[in-house]
Parts: structure tokens; sequence; C-alpha cells
């Protein structure tokens, strides 16, 4: 534990320092947290001694999605949900199950898994987290839209896919009780702990009995994200359902306690990823990596540049998304925190397949991350540049002026987003 803490400790630093030039370059902090403890792991410098088993690695894992999540949340209410939900529904009602089928359909034919091990992968896979693509969903020259897309994706998909995951591992495992009922309770639990939690928290904080100093309101919305944590913990409710319901709730409810807590909540978050994401590299040893074989490093590019890019396609056909707009949705599916809790779920089940499934599932990852995380500043660019073009740049072929990009960019996001 001393030699994590000191290497996290030299690296955070070291992040501090390069982060100015990391957000103007392909130079990523998440890849030099992941690249760090792959060299100062087992195997190369022996600093970090960590196994799969480790609890650690899965706390960190836990505490880093729900940290994720929950300030994702934060960025919509429910209004915003209810008035832009036709993008993030195609990429949840289309999107998600076509990944889902096509990583399966590669996952048999490419590795060689049997269909329900191949179904099991695909559903551990299949959640994106847009924490690696920070410059293009913080950038605010990005369309509102896309980003707002990317953000409710990944706070719904995780919950979403949960279910297909426990599903398919105990169908792996031979059991004739699928558990549907609890799985429907964990959901129902998180969502309710999610939404309950602050509601009654932010009732109690405008009584008269009850008042937050300004010093302290950044500190509200931590109380009532640790208060769903530990609740959802206790009462077995899906974490991450309930994480990023209390986000929104948030955002929902307590204008306020979303900004002031904004800042302080994403460095939080972001220590957690930075700190999951060495823990992570840790385990990614030369032998680890060596034992995933050809095939498994063709299936996890493939997982990759094929699953998600063929189905957000489909799934985005006549969206009246602009071309450049669809292809940051087609190559922003990152895999992440919840790929590795999951993960780690199927490698303790004990199925025959766990250790082969664990390995795909670390190879995909550890490319997603050095992949994802060192694009973003240049997909993001790309958006800079296009609203930077002048007015006068864009003329009609009748002589008239075009409208200015930024004009152009919210007549779409007003076409696109209709009234309910």
């Amino acid at each position: 534990m001393t030699n994590l803490l000191l290497v996290f400790a030299a690296l955070l630093l070291l992040a501090v320092l390069v982060s100015s030039l990391a957000h103007r370059t392909v130079l990523s902090t998440a890849a030099l947290f992941l690249l760090g403890g792959f060299l100062l792991g087992d195997g190369i410098g022996d600093v970090i001694t960590l196994g799969p088993d480790d609890e650690i690695v899965n706390t960190l894992a836990e505490l880093a999605l729900f940290a994720v999540l929950f300030t994702d949340g934060m960025h919509a209410g429910w209004k915003d949900l209810r008035s832009a939900w036709r993008l993030p529904g195609r990429a949840l009602g289309w999107g998600l199950p076509l990944t889902l089928l096509i990583t399966a359909v590669l996952a048999h034919y490419v590795v060689g898994l049997g269909w329900v091990e191949s179904l099991l992968i695909a559903a551990v896979l299949t959640p994106t987290d847009p924490v690696f693509a920070a410059a293009l969903v913080g950038n605010e020259k990005v369309p509102p839209r896309l980003r707002h897309l990317l953000n409710v994706e990944s706070g719904v998909n995780d919950g979403l896919v949960l279910p297909f995951v426990i599903v398919f591992l105990a169908v792996a495992q031979g059991s004739d009780d699928l558990h549907i009922g609890t799985l429907g309770a964990e959901l129902a639990g998180g969502l309710a702990i999610g939404v309950a939690v602050p509601l009654a928290a932010l009732a109690l904080e405008r009584t008269r009995l009850f008042a937050v100093s300004p010093k302290y309101k950044p500190l509200n919305a931590l109380a009532i994200g640790l208060l769903v944590l530990a609740l959802a913990h206790a009462t077995h409710g899906n974490l991450f359902l309930a994480a990023f319901a209390a986000g929104v709730t948030v955002a929902t409810v307590g204008d306020q306690y979303k900004e002031s807590f904004e800042e302080f909540g994403e460095l939080i978050a972001e220590l957690l990823k930075l700190a999951a994401l060495l823990v992570f590299g840790a385990l990614l040893s030369p032998t680890f990596l060596g034992d995933v074989g050809w095939a498994g490093w063709v299936f996890a590019v493939l997982a990759l540049v094929v699953a998600r890019p063929v189905a957000i396609w489909v799934s985005f056909l006549r969206s009246g998304l602009t071309a450049r707009e669809q292809g940051a949705v087609m190559w922003f599916g990152p895999k992440g925190f919840a790929s590795v809790v999951y993960g780690l779920i199927v490698l303790k089940s004990g199925i025959s397949a766990a250790d082969e499934i664990f390995h795909l599932v670390a190879a995909t990852i550890a490319l997603s991350i050095l992949a994802h995380s060192s694009t973003d500043v240049i997909v993001a660019r790309g958006f800079d540049d296009e609203r930077e073009v002048p007015a006068w740049f864009g003329r009609s072929r009748n002589g008239t002026d075009a409208a200015p990009p930024a004009k152009q960019s919210e007549q779409s996001e007003q076409s696109e987003h209709p009234d309910p």
C-alpha cells in the first residue's frame, strides 16, 4: 500500500506539471497513469504488486465509476433529458443491442468462444464511458447535443447492461434460476435511492431548521453522493444507476449546489479515475498481455473499430447529425470502469472461460484508453476549427450569405430536440 501511494503521488505531481501541455496535445494523463502502472507493476518494475483478486482493484474501479456517473448526471436535469431524448434514445435503443450482438459475433468467430460466453463478454464491453474523451465532452465549442448524447448514454447504459451480464453469467454457470426478480429489485432500488435521497436532503435544507453556509455548499452534494453510495451498498441497489439518478436529481432540484459542486466534484472523480487506472495498469504485466494471444488482440481491435462504429452508423441513419458529429459518436465509445467492474465479476464467478474473458476485456480496455484518451483533443479541435470558419466563407448559390456556423448549429439543435 505504501508503494502504491508513493507511485500515485509522484505520477499525480507529474500529471499536474504537464496538464497544460496535455490539454493542447495528444498527451493524456489517463494514458500516463495506465502506462505508469504497467511499467511499475508486476513483471517489470515490481514496485506495485497486485492481482485481479485484490479488493483494492474492484473497490477503486467501483468508486471511480460511481463518482464519474454522479458528476455526469449533474450536467443535465430531468427537463433536459425529457426535451432531448431522441438522440440518446437511438444510442440506447438501437446502438446498445447492436453493439452487443456485433461484439458477440466477433468473440465467437475470431476468438472461438461459445455463444453464451460470447454474449457475456459482449455485455461486459458494451457500456461506454466518455471519461477518456474529456476534451470533447467538456469543450463548449462542441455542439451541446453531442455532449449531451455522450453523457446521457454513458450514464444510463451501465445500468441497462448489468442485467444482461448477470443473466448470461448465470446461463454460463448452468444455473436454472436467472434471478430476474432480484435484478429488477436491484435496478428499481438503485433508481429509488438515487432520486429519494437528494430530494429528501434538499427538502430538509429548505426548512427553517437548516441553512447551508456558502463555504459548505460543495460538501452538500458530496454528502448526498456518499449517502447514496452507502445506502445502495447496504440495500444491494444498483450503484451505477443510483449514482446517475442522484446527479440528475441534484441538477434538477438544487441548481445552486450543482454549480458549487461542479469543479470540486470533477476533481474528486478525476483523482479516483487516475487511481483506478494506475491499479488497472499494474495488472497488465507482460506475461498477462502475452497470454491474450494474437486472436485476442485482433478481437480487441475489432471491438473498438468495428462493433460500435457499425452499430452507431446504423442507429443514426437519417438522424440529422452532421458527418463530423456522427463520426465522433461512432469513435468515442471507450470501454472503461463499468467494463472493469463487470470483468472482475466474471473473473470471480468461477466459470471455465472466466480467465480468458478477463484477459480479452483487459486488453480491449487498455487499447481503448490509449486510443480514445489520446484522440479527444484532435476531434475536439476539429469542432473548434469548424466553429471559427467566418460567416462570409459559406455563401449560398444565389449569392446571399449563409448563416454563421454557430447559428446553423443552434437551428439544428432546436430541430433535433422538439418538445414532446
